[in-house]
């Protein structure tokens, strides 16, 4: 069964772990200097956080399997959907050895999908989505015009 994945950036991260584990009802399984994650049931997602220096907000999204077969058919929908794929194969990344690859969705968002093999030492290096954001910032991109504020969602 799948999981989704949303990483976000935060400046303080003590303070988001007490925001996000007062909302989740339950505390990160993992807690880094520089990062947590919690791996929820109700909803089926792996939300993670990081203090990492990145603009504060949403990081990437992703999709977590827990099988060769389903990897590789996301894979075949990442292909599908007609931007690059960047293949990066088994990496160490967020403390967990896993392979993955990337692809960039028209608005710009980085989506990671992969299968986590085990845990790593390290956070990794993130040559994977660091791919994604160049090639998506290199292309030429119309900007959306600014649509006035609104008090409601």
């Amino acid at each position: 069964m799948k999981r989704l994945h949303v990483h976000v950036a935060v400046n303080d991260l003590d303070q988001s772990i007490g925001f996000y584990s007062a909302l989740f009802a339950a505390q990160p399984s993992v807690v880094k200097s520089d990062y947590a994650k919690w791996m929820l049931d109700d909803p089926r997602v792996n939300f993670a956080i990081s203090a990492r220096g990145r603009e504060a907000g949403l990081d990437h999204l992703g999709i977590q399997v827990e099988d060769a077969a389903e990897l590789q058919e996301v894979y075949a929908r990442l292909r599908a959907a007609g931007s690059d794929v960047i293949e990066q194969g088994d990496t160490a990344c967020c403390y967990a050895k896993s392979e993955k690859s990337w692809i960039g969705d028209p608005a710009g968002i980085s989506w990671e999908t992969f299968l986590t093999k085990g845990e790593s030492t390290s956070y990794g290096d993130g040559t994977g989505e660091n791919g994604v954001r160049i090639r998506k910032s290199a292309s030429c991109v119309p900007t959306a015009k600014p649509q006035p504020a609104s008090s409601c969602c």
